[in-house]
């Protein structure tokens, strides 16, 4: 990594958030070798998987199991999603020293998601964040809808920054504003950012951005001349979009890799390794991959997983 370049951290989400939307589970040995892959391309920062009953989320059994397999050391930061304390007791017996929580800035979002108020969910956290804390678990929040709601249209950024603000305050490092539904612009970003950053220190944000509309990378330009230095995407563009079928969801991280590279920020990926990761994964789900760089270099020099 070239110390004289400006630094940007991306957090892979396509293991979890990413395969979680896709409709066909994928086996433990296919996550695993996903998770491989990525970190071989450079990766530092993965969320790997979930600890919720495979019940509700078949795509995300064998949890424990994927986290047996997976390369450990080379300063890889695995997280999981923990949305109880069963969940986060499971991620402690897995070796996790990270973990993630979910909040919505719109009260029908979290009304229709989970059956209770805002407030009331961050309070279910409550007693997740003691014992991850207690743990030496770092801790993330997730803040859904932060630019615009399936169910209640425009949502107000000072309510995203109080929830995100709510978030810091119970424990969370680190605070990842999810663009839902995909329909946020430059100017609403720089809306949104400009009251967040308020009373939120740029370095405990981060941006999760959906390209439902096309608007992801445009973005993440602007979140970046705003300060922020932290952003989620999915290999290969992996979930879609659960409010609009048949759209893109969770922005490629070839895009943001390139993005990153053509403005002079360091992030660590070989782009070659991560379109190889992203061929790959594309090829055990019989689908097109959402990456347009993606797309763009394999046409230039097709490679073989």
């Amino acid at each position: 990594m070239n110390s004289a370049m400006p630094t940007v951290k991306i957090v892979e989400v396509g293991p979890r958030d990413g395969l979680q939307n896709e409709k066909q589970p994928v086996s433990v040995e296919t996550r695993i070798e996903l998770i491989r892959r990525l970190v071989g391309a450079g990766l530092k920062n993965i969320e790997a998987v979930s600890f919720v009953s495979p019940k509700w989320v078949p795509q995300m059994a064998g949890a424990a199991e994927v986290m047996q397999g997976v390369p450990r050391g080379n300063g890889v930061q695995y997280s999981a999603l923990t949305p109880n304390l069963q969940g986060l007791e499971a991620a402690i017996s897995a070796g996790l020293t990270e973990v993630a929580v979910f909040g919505a800035a719109s009260e029908a979002f979290s009304q229709r998601n989970i059956n209770c108020s805002i407030r009331e969910s961050l309070e279910r956290f409550r007693s997740v964040m003691e014992v991850a804390l207690i743990n030496g678990i770092k801790v993330r929040g997730y803040v859904s809808c932060v630019l615009g709601c399936p169910y209640e249209g425009q949502v107000s950024p000072i309510k995203v920054a109080e929830v995100a603000g709510l978030m810091r305050d119970m424990g969370c490092y680190e605070i990842s504003l999810g663009d839902t539904i995909g329909k946020g612009t430059p100017r609403s970003t720089e809306q949104l950012l400009e009251v967040c950053l308020r009373s939120i220190p740029a370095e405990n944000l981060a941006g999760h951005f959906h390209d439902t509309y096309g608007m992801a990378i445009a973005n993440i330009s602007k979140s970046l001349e705003m300060g922020i230095r932290v952003f989620d995407s999915s290999i290969a563009g992996l979930g879609g979009c659960p409010y609009a079928k048949g759209a893109s969801g969770n922005v490629a991280t070839e895009e943001v890799a390139y993005l990153m590279k053509e403005m002079g920020f360091e992030t660590g990926i070989d782009i070659v390794q991560l379109v190889q990761a992203g061929q790959f994964i594309n090829h055990e789900l019989n689908r097109m991959s959402s990456s347009r760089v993606g797309q763009a270099l394999l046409r230039e020099a097709p490679m073989h997983t």
